[in-house]
C-alpha cells in the first residue's frame, strides 16, 4: 500500500485538508495519507474545519501530530505545504512542495479558495501517480 505524508509546520490547516481529501478520493486498498507537522498546533484551525464541513469532510476529531521517523516509516511521498525553510524533510522519500497560503485567520472566502486549490492538487497527484483514484 502506498503511503503519502502531507506536512507543514503546525499541521492545523493545509496538510489536514490534503490528507482528508486524499483519503476520501484514493482507493483505500492501494493508498492512504497521513498529515503531520514539525511544530504541531493544539487543534485544527476552526475556519479549516468549517470549510471542510461544507464539502462533507468532518475534521472535528482531527488532531495535529508531530512528524516522526515512526510516522514516516513505509511512506513513499512527502508533500510539504509551502513552508519554505521550515518545511520538514524525510530522507529517501519522493518529495513535492505545494506553495499554498496558510489559512490561519483568513476569511472563510479565502479559506474556501485554499481548500479548492488543495483538492485540485490532490486530484492531480492521484491522477498521475499510478492512477490510484477511486
Amino acid at each position: 500500500m502506498k503511503k503519502v505524508i502531507f506536512a507543514c509546520v503546525h499541521n492545523a490547516g493545509r496538510s489536514q485538508m490534503a490528507a482528508a481529501f486524499f483519503n476520501a478520493m484514493a482507493d483505500p486498498t492501494r493508498a492512504h495519507a497521513v498529515s503531520a507537522g514539525t511544530q504541531p498546533g493544539s487543534r485544527v484551525h476552526p475556519e479549516v474545519q468549517a470549510v471542510m464541513a461544507e464539502v462533507g469532510i468532518d475534521l472535528s476529531e482531527a488532531r495535529p501530530q508531530l512528524l516522526t521517523e515512526e510516522l514516516a516509516q513505509g511512506a513513499q511521498w512527502l508533500i510539504t505545504m509551502g513552508c519554505g525553510d521550515a518545511c520538514p524533510f524525510v530522507p529517501g522519500l519522493r518529495r513535492g512542495d505545494w506553495p499554498l497560503e496558510d489559512p490561519k485567520g483568513k476569511s472563510l472566502e479565502r479559506v474556501r479558495e485554499i481548500r479548492d486549490d488543495v483538492r485540485s492538487r490532490v486530484l492531480d497527484l492521484l491522477s498521475r501517480d499510478d492512477g490510484e483514484q477511486r
